[in-house]
């Protein structure tokens, strides 16, 4: 059986955005009752938060940015952005999520795990190196991919962010870095309003980044079909040396704020198309981050769904069979990036066929 991390700490639900707010500590309170039952309880590792130290937050933020968001600490509520809020425990809450994730991380690539799910918020993928927005105060991801060049030696990093929105803020932090694949798929036009075919990198990462933007109504069938026809190709070629994911549950079949209809099967299957590629890649170095998802049922029962494809516990057969406007919409997505990419990469150029 597999070896699985989890990055959990209570320290996280002192994050409080507000009592409406949908980024909320009960999404964790959910996952992490999952995480006792009966099927669930002593299957995975736990992994030790710690704060992340400045010099690993100065490889995404501004100094000017984190002093700011230092400055809360222990502060009532702060508004950051018009959807984004720190309360008194945020400030330790982001800086744990950011350390909680780096330490999985390390402990992937020090082969000491086989791979890892950094349970953590607030959410990063939006944060910006100068700006909170998105519900997201420490681009979480960005500063572990950073980190796991800086200090654990890893040349190429595959970021897979499969969250309802795109990722903005990744996307940003590693445009013009050819050793940073940054593939999203996302609902568009959607917020942050970023994420259209043709971003795809500036200078030397042009081409490194790969975004497929999708109207809402995509479901299980469709998401595996851009996996399987869109990522796989490029990532096998890009050959990564660690593979992280921004893992939004927003896409869930009936989350408030999306339009997606993805099930924990669905969930399932995209975590073995990811675990595939970076079997063939890395040996199997997977580290997942928590973003989105405010559905609690689909988050608990979709979370459960992707840890037990990481510890082995399930192994998700990805083949769907796709009705007639399925395969359309498949085919127009392929067809869009192949347009974009297809000076970028070869393996794509041979896989715009539909496979048998």
């Amino acid at each position: 059986m597999l070896k699985t991390g989890i990055v959990k700490d209570s320290r996280y639900l002192n994050h409080r955005p507000g009592a409406l707010h949908p980024e909320s500590p009960e999404r964790l309170e959910a996952i992490y009752s999952m995480l006792e039952g009966a099927d669930m309880s002593g299957m995975f590792q736990d992994i030790p938060a710690r704060r992340s130290e400045r010099d690993e937050l100065l490889l995404v933020h501004s100094p000017k940015y984190v002093d700011m968001i230092m400055a809360t600490e222990g502060k009532g509520y702060s508004s950051l952005d018009p959807d984004t809020t720190a309360s008194e425990g945020s400030c330790e809450a982001a800086l744990l999520a950011a350390g909680g994730l780096c330490e999985a991380i390390s402990s992937v690539v020090s082969k000491e795990l086989n791979n890892a799910f950094a349970l953590i918020r607030p959410p990063g993928h939006h944060a910006e190196s100068n700006r909170a927005m998105g519900f997201c105060l420490f681009n979480n991801v960005a500063i572990g991919a950073r980190f796991a060049q800086e200090f654990l030696g890893i040349n190429r990093i595959l970021v897979v962010d499969w969250d309802l929105h795109h990722g903005n803020g990744t996307q940003h932090t590693f445009e013009e870095n050819p050793t940073a694949l940054y593939f999203s798929t996302h609902q568009y036009p959607y917020y942050p309003g970023s994420g259209a075919f043709k971003q795809i990198g500036r200078g030397k990462g042009k081409g490194f980044t790969v975004n497929v933007p999708l109207s809402p109504g995509h479901g299980d069938a469709e998401y595996i079909g851009v996996f399987k026809r869109v990522l796989e190709p490029i990532a096998l070629e890009f050959k990564p040396d660690l593979v992280l994911v921004s893992a939004g549950f927003d896409i869930y079949e009936d989350d408030p704020l999306g339009g997606m209809l993805v099930t924990p099967r669905g969930f399932a299957a995209l975590t073995r198309s990811v675990m595939d590629i970076a079997e063939a890649c890395c040996n199997g170095k997977v580290v997942i981050t928590l973003e989105g998802g405010y559905n609690l049922t689909g988050l608990r029962e979709s979370v459960k769904a992707v840890l037990g494809e990481l510890a082995g516990l399930s192994t998700s057969d990805h083949k769907y069979t796709l009705s007639p406007a399925e395969q359309k919409r498949v085919d127009r997505a392929v067809e869009m990036v192949s347009e974009a990419h297809s000076g970028f990469w070869k393996n794509l150029n041979r896989t715009t066929k539909r496979p048998d």
